[in-house]
This record gives structure tokens, C-alpha cells and sequence, in this order.
């Protein structure tokens, strides 16, 4: 049985969209899920179960715990049925024994994040024992049995030297990157008390309690990264609680994780990359200094994971999503036979309501429907009737949606073939007959780009007949739709991601430059640049700060554009989870349009009323002069109507102004289409605050979202 979970990868979930998701909750979209395959499976119990997870050998060398398909299991060490420990809709992980083998802690997000809970072998009900909002995972208990321990980014010490880790600036998402290690009582309702403050994972203590082996975490590299080599890989380390001395036990330049203390206490094993994938190792810390380590295992495939121990020195681990035994004395290990007896009761097919958990959305240049990613999957909705329309059905997962100009097309990155590709989608029928995604009957879902190369973030230019895309997470690229080919326009080595969808780019309404962040030479900072869409020219910076400058955005139909800047807020200050604080700035390509922003509100009340008689001058003469429909049809493509963007180099720096009153941790800003109001979103200590501001820098009416 799959387990099914929607969660949102984006910047923003649906909840910040109050209106979207009314319209989706409008719209009823469900979604059927199948679990039944196609040819029915015998009536058996699950003889070869895979991907079972974090098992944990008993002190006893008896049993065996594990995580299987979110639920925890006990099965004896020799095989054989598993017996269920936990069950319900929460996920169950990470078991850990107590010393007489009687009692199992574990983590479960049944509340929200995971919490560390302890349940009996024999069954029964469970007891939460912590209930911070931050995960907290078991790795064993004191050996006196009375206090779990147990890893969780809750404070650091008021001494502590390590980075302060709270809220990456660019996803919003908590990480718990370098989580302190602490102990709590098996017995109900007690505070949990700080071991360690420094990150200590997969911490064990010896029998006497004195010393404690655990595998250090030096930043936010993924703990299922393999192969890494570079100063961020994990070591194993022994602290001594008497002398308060941390002591570096491997030295071998790669992965070394999961220490257990061997019966003699005068050695240790543990899990290597040293040979290449992930084995076990034994190392010797007694006497006069260690000994070089020792290879105990020998798989090459795959890596060794979740290596316990027990008293007696039997070895436990887990591999190609099965358990091995290796006796103490043996010469190697074997797979533990397990079955799986336990019933899935969840339906063959379940309909899912999707008002919550949408990833992403994309709102037509219409503003008459929004493209959406549910589940993977790309859906279009009605914004005024709610009526949904699916537009990729796959296993692959799709993202990044982008409307064309007139709204016929959607551009998107699709994973169908071990790589991100781009892929459009188009409506087949004529605009009078089908003018919507939404009541579309046929759209034509094919790729522009497939080379085997990581192409995400697609954007159309304005006239649609190119899309920029960033390949390999770095480099911005042009495809020319027509003639398939692609060109470079900025240079991987101007750009860093940490994840996926992180950079950042914009056309220019006249399709001419591209708007991007960059990072200076030397300098880990990024300034504001633009580069032409042609790439026959170098990145022109634009800011010349010398400070972190994101975001930029064009504005006033390419007159100027806004960006955020730290230059006067607090550098990476961790007063509120580690956000800097900035402020949005304008700059005015030309010195007509700073002159405008510059006028007086009666001088712009008078510049405006002109503005307006001669536009609607312009639309009596066309409709004088018999073009009607050419007038319409500029309407419905805005493209047709740009003119081209004039951006005055010279002294362009005297034409940046500071919008916002105050620097703050902005979010996300953005310009009204007429440049006369400015709209962000700043975070607070409790809540996330959508400031709107005139032009003249007149707060006009905040408010909270």
C-alpha cells in the first residue's frame, strides 16, 4: 500500500492564497488514487518485504525492531512473522531499545512534526515524552535505562560557536541543520535536559555513562548524500563527560556515520565509505592511540544503512532495503527472512480534495483562470467558476508552469526520463471555440527540450517565441522554439542553487534583456544584472553595491525595475530564525521616468489626466479608422503593444531610490502595473505582514496574512 501525502515544495503553500483556495475548494477537484495492480496479487502474507527501515537489534540479541511503510515491527532475530507495534495514519520511525530490551522509543509525527514516544515490546498503548515543534529523534537511552536520548534543534546554548540555523531565507522551511543532543525521562511530563550542544548524531553512551560516541553534522548537506569527500563529511567522535574533551576518531576523508560501541568497549563499529560505498568498519580507540580501521563487510552495490549492535556483539544493518544478521564470531553476515502479515485497509481507490496542497501556480495574462501543480500534475481552474480541467496525467512529476502571452500555451519541467526536460502544452481547438485551459477538450502536450541535461524554470518571452530555462542549476539559456536551437546568456559560474527553483530571472517587456541576480567575482554576494537575450553581450551590474542584492523585478513596462537589498538592514541576523533584513529600491532606467516619480501628487494628478486623454484619443481614432478588430486583437495579446525598453547606463546609479520606510525581513515585493503602489510581504516575530505603500512612501493600509 502506497502511502499517500501531498506536501508543498513551493515558496508559498495554498494557505498563504486564501482566494485560490476558495476557488479550488469551489471547484470539488478530486483526484482517484489506484493501489490495486493490475493482476492480482496472491492472498498471502508479504514474503519478500522491501525497504524495511532503521532496524535495531535488542540489547538481548533477541528481537529485532523496524520501520516498515510508516509503522513500526518486532520480529525475532533468528526471522520469521513480524509482529506490528504501531498503527494508524501517522508515520512511525527510528525505534531504539532500552537496556533490558522491554521497552522501544521511537518517533512519530502523529502530532504535527516527529515527537519521541516509548511503547512496550508486547503491545499496548504508547507515551509521548517530548512536544517541540521541531522533530526529535531518538538515538538510544542512558544506560541506566531511565532517560531517553534523543536528537532535536530546540536552543543552542548561550555559548555556543556553531552557524545558528533556524529558517532558510529562500523556501521559508524550518531545518533542523545542526540539532543539539538531549535526554528526557521515560516517566510522563518531564522537560527534556541538554546533553550536548553541539550537533551529535547517532549519540551512544558506554555501560558506565562516561563516555559517549556520536557522528557529527557540520552543515545542511543531505544525510543521505553518498560519496561526499569534501570537509562537510560526517566523522565519528568520542566525548568524555569527565574531562569534557571531544575527541576526532576518524581521520579517512569521506562519509564515516552510525557509531555502536562493541562489547570490549575498547573499539567501535561503524558504517564507512572508505572502500567506496558504505561498509562496515571496526576501529580500536584503546591504548596508546587508535588502530588503523578495519573492514568488516564487503557490498559493493549499495551502501550499508542503520547499523546497531547487541549485547553480545551481534551486528544489525540494513541493506538494499533488507535486514542482515552478523553473528558475533562469524565469518559474514546473512539476510534476516521476514514476512509481513498485516492487512492494508485503505480503499483500492481513494478521491482526493486537493483545495490544499498545491504546489505552484501560474494566473493566466487574462486573469481568467490559473494553472496549478497538484500531486505532480499540472490542472487549470476557472477563477470565477471553479471548473477544473487535468492537463497531465503521468508518473513523472511536472512543475515550474508558465503561461505564454495570450494564454494558449503552458510552458512546464517534467521528469519523465531520469533528467528535467521542458515541455509545452497547447490548446488544440480555435479561440472562439475553446478560449480556456479550463473547457478545453484536446490540448497537444509535447517537449522543446529533451537533451539529457537538468532544464528547469521555464519562462516565455514576451512575443512567445523563445523560452529561457536554467540548465544544470546554473547557467541561463534561450531555446528558439522555431529552430530548436539554444543559446547561452548567462554562465553557470554566475549563479549557485542550493535546491532546486531557487534562481531567479525576468524578460524584459520588450524581450530584449534578461533581469537576473548574480554572483560578483570573488565576492560570495550577488548584485543585480541585466544581459541580452541574444547572449552577445557580457552581464552589465546594474547595482554596484557591494551588498546581497535579490529579486529584481521589471517594472512600469520596463522603466524601471525594483529588488531587494540588505545594504541597510542586518546582515544574516538570526534575531528572528536567521533572516537578514532588507529593503525594496528602485531604479529608473532613464531620467524621464525618475523625473516622473519625482512630481508632486498635484503634479501628478496633472501628468496623469493628460495621460488619460490621449490614450482615450488614441482609442476613438482606431475605432474612427475601421480597426476594431485590430484594436481587439491587441488587447487580447498584450505583446503586440510593447515598446521597446531604453536603459540609460550613464550615471544610473543617481537614479535608485529607496522605497520602504524601514528595513524589515521582506519576503517578496512587487510594483503595480502603473508604478503608483507598492505591495510586500515582511515577516514579523509571529506572523507575516502584507504592507501595501504609495509612492510617495505614505503607508496606505497594512495588513496580516
Amino acid at each position: 500500500m502506497e502511502r499517500v501525502s501531498l506536501l508543498s515544495r513551493g515558496r508559498f503553500a495554498l494557505r498563504s492564497w486564501p482566494l485560490l483556495r476558495q476557488i479550488l475548494t469551489t471547484a470539488g477537484l478530486t483526484i482517484p488514487i489506484l493501489f490495486a495492480s493490475v493482476n492480482a496479487e496472491p492472498l498471502n502474507p508479504e514474503s519478500v518485504p522491501l525497504w524495511m527501515r532503521y532496524p535495531a537489534i535488542s540489547p538481548d540479541g533477541k528481537n529485532i525492531a523496524f520501520s516498515f511503510e510508516g509503522h513500526l515491527f518486532v520480529v525475532a532475530s533468528t526471522g520469521g512473522t513480524a509482529q506490528p507495534l504501531t498503527a494508524g495514519p501517522s508515520h512511525d520511525t527510528a525505534p531504539a531499545w532500552s537496556p533490558d530490551s522491554k521497552l522501544i522509543a521511537f518517533a512519530s509525527d502523529r502530532y504535527g512534526h516527529y515527537n519521541v514516544f516509548l511503547t512496550n515490546i508486547a503491545g499496548g498503548s504508547t507515551r509521548r515524552l517530548t512536544s517541540y515543534s521541531t522533530d526529535e529523534i531518538p538515538t538510544g537511552f542512558t544506560p541506566d535505562g531511565k532517560y531517553v536520548v534523543f536528537s532535536a534543534h530546540r536552543m543552542q546554548a548561550v555559548k555556543s560557536s556553531q552557524l545558528p540555523m533556524g529558517t532558510l531565507v529562500e523556501e521559508a522551511i524550518p531545518t533542523a541543520a545542526l540539532p543539539e543532543l538531549y535526554r528526557v525521562s521515560i516517566e510522563e511530563g518531564h522537560e527534556p535536559e541538554m546533553i550536548l550542544t553541539t550537533a551529535a548524531l547517532s549519540a551512544q553512551f558506554d555501560r558506565a555513562g562516561e563516555r559517549l560516541l556520536y557522528e557529527d553534522n557540520k552543515s545542511y548537506e543531505n544525510l543521505w548524500r553518498k560519496h561526499n569527500t569534501s570537509s562537510l563529511a560526517h566523522d565519528i567522535w568520542l566525548f568524555d563527560k569527565r574531562s569534557g574533551h571531544h575527541a576526532k576518531l576518524t581521520s579517512y576523508p569521506c562519509e564515516n556515520r552510525n557509531p555502536v560501541w562493541a562489547p570490549d568497549e575498547n573499539s567501535l563499529f561503524y558504517l564507512s565509505e572508505q572502500s567506496g560505498s558504505f561498509n562496515v568498519w571496526k576501529l580500536a580507540i584503546g591504548g596508546a592511540g587508535n588502530s588503523a580501521p578495519q573492514q568488516i563487510t564487503h557490498f559493493e552495490k549499495n551502501p550499508v544503512r542503520f547499523l546497531s549492535i547487541a549485547a553480545n556483539g551481534d551486528l544489525c544493518f540494513g541493506y538494499d532495503g533488507e535486514i542482515y544478521l552478523l553473528p558475533h564470531g562469524a565469518t559474514g553476515p546473512g539476510k534476516v527472512g521476514i514476512q509481513i502479515s498485516v492487512a492494508g485497509n485503505a480503499a483500492s481507490t481513494q478521491h482526493l480534495h486537493l483545495s490544499d496542497g498545491v504546489t505552484e501556480i501560474a494566473v493566466s495574462p487574462n486573469g481568467k483562470e490559473i494553472a496549478f501543480v497538484a500531486r505532480g500534475d499540472v490542472y487549470a481552474v476557472s477563477i470565477e467558476h471553479g471548473d477544473t480541467k487535468r492537463i497531465t496525467n503521468t508518473p513523472g512529476q511536472e512543475r515550474n508552469i508558465a503561461f505564454n502571452s495570450d494564454g494558449r500555451k503552458l510552458v512546464f519541467a517534467a521528469e519523465y526520463d531520469n533528467s528535467w526536460s521542458l515541455y509545452e502544452a497547447s490548446i488544440v481547438q480555435s479561440k472562439d471555440k475553446e478560449p480556456y485551459f479550463f473547457n478545453s477538450t484536446i490540448i497537444d502536450v509535447h517537449p522543446i527540450l529533451e537533451n539529457g541535461q537538468e532544464n528547469m524554470l521555464p519562462k516565455y518571452s514576451p512575443n512567445g517565441e523563445e523560452v529561457a530555462y536554467v540548465e544544470n542549476r546554473a547557467a541561463i539559456k534561450v531555446i528558439n522554439l522555431a529552430s530548436k536551437e539554444s543559446r547561452l546568456v548567462l554562465p553557470g559560474d554566475r549563479n549557485y542553487s542550493y535546491s532546486d527553483d531557487d534562481l531567479w530571472f525576468g524578460w524584459s517587456p520588450d524581450g530584449q534583456w534578461i533581469l537576473v541576480p548574480f554572483l560578483q567575482t570573488g565576492r560570495w554576494s550577488s548584485e543585480v544584472g541585466i544581459v541580452d537575450a541574444k547572449g552577445k553581450q557580457p552581464i552589465i551590474n546594474l547595482t554596484k553595491s557591494g551588498y546581497q542584492n535579490i529579486q529584481p523585478l521589471w517594472t512600469q513596462g520596463g522603466r524601471s525595475m525594483i529588488w531587494l537589498s540588505e545594504k541597510y538592514g542586518l546582515h544574516g541576523d538570526d534575531g528572528n530564525e536567521g533572516d537578514p533584513q532588507y529593503d525594496v529600491y528602485e531604479t529608473f532606467f532613464t531620467q524621464e521616468a525618475l523625473n516622473r516619480f519625482r512630481l508632486s501628487p498635484a503634479e501628478f494628478d496633472i501628468v496623469k489626466e493628460n495621460e488619460e486623454k490621449v490614450k482615450k484619443k488614441e482609442d476613438e481614432d482606431k475605432n474612427k479608422g475601421g480597426t476594431v478588430a485590430g484594436a481587439k486583437a491587441d488587447d487580447e495579446n498584450p505583446a503586440t503593444k510593447i515598446s521597446p525598453v531604453t536603459i540609460e547606463l550613464n550615471r544610473i546609479e543617481s537614479r535608485t531610490v529607496r522605497l520602504t520606510l524601514a528595513s524589515s525581513r521582506i519576503v517578496y515585493a512587487a510594483v503595480s502595473k502603473d508604478g503608483e503602489q507598492l505591495v510586500y510581504l515582511a515577516k514579523s516575530e509571529r506572523f507575516r505582514s502584507l504592507v501595501t505603500q504609495t509612492a510617495d512612501k505614505r503607508i496606505k493600509a497594512p495588513g496580516r496574512n
